[in-house]
């Protein structure tokens, strides 16, 4: 399918919301792979230091 304009490229026949609609959460699925662990990383980092202060405190 070729598009003559680049209004018809994003308005794709009618299916231009739903294609780049599911074009936005593939991306930000993705995106948000990989952002999350690095937040879970920092705090469990800062639990596993307070933990280790804690257990060095019991002693």
């Amino acid at each position: 399918m070729q598009f003559e304009t680049i209004s018809e490229f994003i308005k794709m026949d009618g299916h231009g919301l739903y294609v780049w609609l599911s074009y936005a959460i593939g991306v930000s699925i993705l995106i948000g792979n990989l952002i999350l662990p690095l937040f879970t990383r920092k705090e469990l980092i800062k639990n596993l230091a307070r933990r280790l202060r804690r257990e060095n405190n019991a002693q």
